[in-house]
């Protein structure tokens, strides 16, 4: 699995709230095996639109869609619990 390069916006919003380090783990755990148990990848409601979302730690997940069969994008990265 690929996952596209991190827009500008999202790249500095996971810089400012320092979880860069986070990110790069969660993303090598991804691109080895998307559904690696700490991940916790699922399919977000409602589910007909596709989006899906990884769990980066705790508190930070990224949400993705499908650009191809072997390729994502990630359009946003987001406190889980606002």
């Amino acid at each position: 699995m690929k996952i596209k390069d991190l827009r500008d916006d999202i790249y500095e919003y996971i810089k400012t709230h320092n979880i860069v380090k986070k990110y790069e783990k969660a993303k090598k755990l991804f691109e080895n095996d998307p559904f690696y148990p700490s991940l916790n990848t699922e399919l977000l409601e409602p589910k007909d639109r596709l989006i899906y979302s990884f769990r980066l730690d705790k508190k930070y997940r990224a949400i993705f869609i499908y650009t191809d069969t072997n390729t994502i994008e990630i359009v946003a990265i987001t406190n889980h619990y606002r």
